[in-house]
């Protein structure tokens, strides 16, 4: 054992303290560690804006054992690199996210409206109408909502066997057909002027309505596909190496 002397000081008034002294046998060091995998998550635009600056670091990016997965119906561009090195894979996701208030409305899905509901719903996003009084007004032909349910059954049958079974429900309100809405349908995008029709459904004697919007459908479809498209031109011209394959 090796001997050394030590010499404590102690501080005013104090005049005695307890000292523990170990002995190991092995060096004291930090254990060793996995490196920290990149996993970033982002607007449409991460990938470009991450191959922008990285691109020439040659121990992150080698265009060739990169790839990008493009997923057009979940809106985002994937890239992974150093795909065949388990330590060292990466992804960089970049997604575009529909505006949190289009998605209030919820249009062109299963959310039905009682006219209460939806009269109170479109009084509190009066901002989203670009006219102050076709709000006004449908607002209050929601919240004094009549209707007439007309139904029209007909069955008949012939000496041939053939037979006819008809149901026809017409309702008839005193709502428009349809109304227009200037809202973005994306984060970070510009409001786009889209038309809504109100779509009846009947249960017994109660009307409830859904939103539906054709148009808001294809401005959907052509936004998506135009900023997918223009992220992978711009990936394309600074790493044309780095496999794009569309999901």
């Amino acid at each position: 054992m090796k001997t050394e002397n030590v010499q404590f000081n102690f501080s005013a008034g104090m005049n005695k303290a307890e000292v523990i002294i170990r002995e190991v046998s092995t060096v004291n060091e930090l254990p060793v560690k996995a490196p920290i995998k990149t996993n970033i998550f982002g607007t449409i635009g991460a990938p470009y804006a991450f191959l922008s600056k990285r691109k020439d670091v040659k121990e992150q990016i080698d265009q060739n054992r990169c790839h990008i997965l493009v997923d057009r119906n979940q809106i985002s561009i994937i890239l992974i690199i150093n795909e065949d090195e388990e330590y060292h894979r990466g992804t960089v996701i970049g997604s575009l996210a529909f505006n949190p208030k289009f998605e209030e409305f919820r249009i062109n899905n299963d959310k039905v409206w009682t006219p209460t509901q939806l009269g109170m719903f479109f009084k509190m996003n009066r901002a989203f109408f670009p006219e102050r009084d076709v709000n006004m007004k449908l607002v209050s032909d929601l919240m004094n909502f009549t209707a007439n349910v007309n139904n029209n059954i007909e069955r008949s049958a012939n000496e041939k066997g053939d037979r006819v079974d008809k149901f026809e429900q017409v309702v008839n309100s005193n709502l428009p057909k349809s109304f227009n809405l200037v809202i973005p349908i994306f984060k970070g995008m510009p409001a786009e002027n889209i038309e809504v029709e109100t779509f009846a459904q009947v249960n017994g004697r109660e009307v409830s309505f859904a939103l539906i919007s054709p148009g808001a459908m294809s401005t959907q479809e052509e936004i998506r596909n135009r900023i997918i498209d223009e992220q992978l031109k711009l990936i394309a011209e600074i790493c044309p190496e780095i496999a794009i394959i569309e999901q």
